[in-house]
């Protein structure tokens, strides 16, 4: 994953639990309990993270994964409709994400993990398909890399020499 310094301080952050897990290690003396919870934290402005924090409380480890998650905040391109600027497949190892534009008033139609992040980038127009695997973490993280990957069409026509209109026409 792509870390960027973002600054945090002056934002109004919101964040949800994708999952916690109960992991377990098997020890000499038995079995060791640990918790791991996949949080995303997003400011509903363009800027999304997603950290994994793991601790032998829930509570603990949700803090630390937070904690990683802003420190792993990407910005997002979003156009006039909050949709996204074009389609786009985010892969993470197995993962696969479809990020399909959408028109005003569609909504966000995507499942469990994708949607989270959806919803926390401020991406309120959007369709979505999990594509191989369902592993919760790695949907997140691929639609995380997908909407890393969206280009504005400022970026497109200044690395292409021309001008916006000439891209958009």
């Amino acid at each position: 994953m792509r870390r960027s310094i973002i600054d945090v301080s002056n934002m109004e952050l919101n964040d949800k639990v994708v999952a916690i897990k109960r992991v377990t290690k098997v020890v000499k003396g038995g079995r060791n309990m640990r918790f791991a919870a996949l949080v995303v934290v997003g400011d509903g402005a363009g800027h999304v993270g997603a950290g994994l924090g793991k601790a032998a409380e829930v509570p603990e480890a949700i803090r630390k994964g937070k904690e990683d998650a802003i420190k792993n905040m990407v910005e997002v391109a979003r156009d006039e409709a909050e949709s996204i600027t074009h389609d786009i497949i985010g892969v993470y190892g197995a993962a696969q994400v479809l990020l399909k534009r959408a028109p005003e008033g569609t909504g966000i139609i995507a499942g469990g993990p994708a949607r989270i992040v959806c919803e926390l980038a401020g991406i309120n127009n959007i369709r979505t398909k999990s594509l191989g695997s369902n592993n919760k973490q790695n949907v997140v993280l691929a639609t995380i890399e997908g909407l890393t990957s969206l280009k504005t069409p400022e970026q497109v026509a200044a690395a292409r020499g021309k001008s916006v209109a000439e891209i958009t026409a």
